[in-house]
């Protein structure tokens, strides 16, 4: 019998000297954050902070209701932009041609200083108030937001919508289904594949652009929070750190709902769905356990 061959895998000396360095860098980059002058202990003495989890609360509480507003209103405006009407086709070409072509922050003081155009807001037998009880600093940064968000969702589901074979619309017609519900049970499900996975990074992008509704709108989110802390006890970069570290978990985690959420509609267009996190260590751990201490036989 032939002795078997062994593999010796190529040495790679650029990825270690790459490695060496990039670890090089981050120590100087540890070491200036430790050696600067803040007092870290502040961090977690005000980590979980009565005012901070209420103001965690109210970004969590803004970034949903603003996402949901603007995808509900991302659906409507696409399927009027893909409607054959010419009038509502350019209605919604307007609204997103000016909610997109101004930045949120604008947009965000426009609608709390909205009193001093229209002093009443008056909406026949429905409701009637003066505009300065009525946009309240929670209703200007829904508004504000939710509405910005709305012309990039009808983008994005105009894209998803776009994306599935028109074949698929001339089936459900053959068979006599509505434009409706040719829309509803045949068009979106399909579509959802392409518009969930940016719209996981629009919410996670809304998390972050909340923290605008803190000085625009003076609503008390998590920034204005520990702002208003950094503040009364002197600890201002302490706690722009302790904003930033909220920030960073509440990312983690609706990222992480993110990845699940996009396997779930993966399913049916790939041969094989995205390995898990825990799926991911487990594959790891088996091939290093496997691997031949002298090199692969061949």
């Amino acid at each position: 019998m032939p002795e078997a061959v062994k593999a010796i895998p190529v040495r790679h000396y650029g990825r270690w000297i790459s490695a060496v360095l990039v670890v090089a860098l981050l120590g100087l980059l540890v070491n200036a954050f430790a050696t600067a002058n803040v007092n870290y202990s502040a961090i977690p003495d005000y980590l979980f902070d009565s005012s901070v989890i209420s103001g965690l609360g109210k970004t969590v509480l803004i970034s949903v209701l603003a996402m949901v507003l603007g995808l509900v209103l991302g659906i409507l405006l696409a399927v009027m932009r893909l409607s054959k009407n010419p009038v509502t086709s350019s209605v919604s070409w307007l609204y997103i041609w000016f909610f997109r072509g101004t930045p949120v922050y604008v947009q965000l003081l426009l609608w709390f200083n909205l009193a001093l155009i229209f002093p009443y807001i008056n909406l026949g037998p429905i409701y009637r108030d003066e505009m300065s009880d009525f946009m309240t600093p929670f209703m200007a940064a829904l508004l504000g937001l939710g509405l910005n968000e709305a012309a990039y969702m009808s983008e994005i589901v105009r894209a998803g919508i776009q994306s599935v074979d028109e074949g698929q619309t001339e089936a459900a017609h053959a068979l006599g289904m509505s434009q409706g519900k040719t829309l509803r049970r045949i068009v979106l499900p399909q579509a959802m594949r392409v518009i969930v996975p940016p719209t996981g990074n629009e919410f996670i992008n809304m998390l972050k652009t909340s923290s605008l509704a803190a000085s625009a709108a003076q609503y008390l989110e998590l920034l204005r929070s520990t702002s208003d802390i950094g503040q009364t006890t002197g600890a201002t970069v302490e706690m722009l750190f302790l904003a930033a570290t909220w920030y960073l978990i509440l990312t983690s985690v609706f990222s992480v709902g993110q990845f699940y959420l996009e396997r779930r509609y993966a399913r049916g267009s790939l041969r094989s769905l995205p390995l898990t996190p825990w799926q991911k260590v487990k594959k790891n751990l088996s091939t290093f356990s496997h691997r031949s201490p002298g090199g692969v036989s061949a």
